[in-house]
């Protein structure tokens, strides 16, 4: 993780410093912040690689924070939370949080949960200009966290754009609902399939009529694809 420019973000001036020694033996440029509104401050001016956030913080709240970061940026987000309920980890997942660490935490496993998150963000990372994907009347880019329609802008959840990015950038290649899971939601653990039929359904409704040459479909006993037609 050496060059990593890693966002801490937590009330907690103890786990701020702990994090920020540990981050910072492993190679990694580390800044922290003390409440929601100075964090989110300072992910606008650090473009940091990836961020621990809390949930339960002064000003802007760590949920808060994610919805704000989601509106512009792709960027990973692991939210580092004592709320350890199956329906929060869910919630947060569901926002746009790319994973879920509780507190109290071993370092040792967030280290690997912060490698594992960025080493699957940056497998999708644009490369110069291939973030964008472009189809007939159909523009995606993960990077600027933005959808195009026949040539205008569509207000999209983070999950459903991050999962028509996953399919859009493999076309023709079919995915299992729990492949989806992982790539999309990395809650393998946790998901439930029927996670992935909604956001389908959400997503067909918004494609609806955009085009002939491309669709998502439905492979029967498998799970779906973004098909290509000649």
């Amino acid at each position: 993780m050496v060059g990593t420019k890693l966002l801490v973000v937590d009330d907690d001036p103890n786990i701020c410093d702990i994090l920020k020694t540990h981050f910072e033996k492993e190679g990694c440029e580390v800044r922290t912040a003390m409440d929601g509104v100075e964090g989110l401050a300072a992910f606008k001016s650090g473009s940091p690689d990836i961020v621990l956030l809390d949930i339960m913080m002064p000003k802007l709240d760590g949920q808060q924070v994610l919805a704000e970061i989601r509106k512009e940026s792709a960027k990973p987000v692991i939210m580092v939370t004592a709320k350890g309920e199956v329906f929060d980890k869910v919630l947060n997942l569901e926002m746009g949080a790319d994973d879920y660490v509780e507190k109290p935490f071993d370092l040792k496993e967030l280290s690997a949960r912060v490698k594992a998150v960025l080493r699957r963000y940056r497998s999708h990372a644009p490369q110069d200009e291939g973030d964008v994907i472009k189809f007939e009347n159909f523009e995606i880019s993960q990077d600027k966290f933005e959808l195009k329609l026949r040539g205008k802008k569509v207000d999209i959840p983070p999950k459903e754009l991050q999962l028509l990015y996953c399919l859009a950038s493999n076309p023709n290649r079919v995915f299992s609902r729990e492949q989806l899971l992982e790539h999309v939601w990395d809650f393998a653990f946790l998901g439930d399939s029927r996670t992935v039929d909604v956001h389908i359904k959400r997503l067909r409704e918004k494609l609806e009529g955009v085009s002939d040459k491309w669709a998502l479909k439905t492979v029967w006993g498998i799970g779906y694809k973004f098909e290509l037609y000649n």
